[in-house]
């Protein structure tokens, strides 16, 4: 176990979260850029994997990214051809996110660094403890943002 700062002993379950949070980040970051992605991308190709041709607005709300993030990385994805952006038939202002050929080809490696990332999360873990820490972690995140919107 890492040594914690006394100033976070008052929170210890959140300085736990934070470092794995960062951790887990770090991992998944230098996976992504062996597939020429910067973090976030993959979320934004997984949503559109599900459902192509999304607007802004509803891959903004399913991943939960601040507009200018949502905005850049899909700058970057359309530079690297895996999008292409264009104005909604029914409103020109709305900006509708479709998936190339070259994006819809990062399924399955997406898929595989999604593996990857849970085999070396769970790696130490029994399946019971990885059951209850999603369910936890899913529990917690309801409770934050339980408390964070009035």
């Amino acid at each position: 176990m890492p040594h914690v700062p006394t100033t976070a002993a008052a929170g210890p379950m959140s300085y736990a979260i934070f470092q794995l949070a960062r951790a887990h980040r770090a991992y998944a970051g230098a996976l992504l850029r062996g597939m020429d992605l910067h973090p976030g991308q993959e979320l934004l190709l997984m949503q559109l994997f599900d459902r192509d041709g999304q607007t802004q607005s509803e891959l903004l709300e399913s991943v939960g990214l601040d507009h200018s993030t949502v905005s850049k990385s899909l700058s970057r994805m359309q530079d690297a051809g895996l999008v292409v952006r264009e104005p909604s038939a029914q409103d020109r202002r709305v900006m509708v996110v479709h998936l190339t050929d070259k994006g819809r080809d990062m399924r399955e490696p997406i898929a595989a660094l999604w593996r990857t990332l849970e085999e070396a999360s769970a790696r130490s873990l029994s399946d019971r403890q990885a059951e209850t820490f999603v369910e936890t972690a899913y529990a917690i995140t309801e409770a934050i943002h339980r408390r964070a919107t009035p």
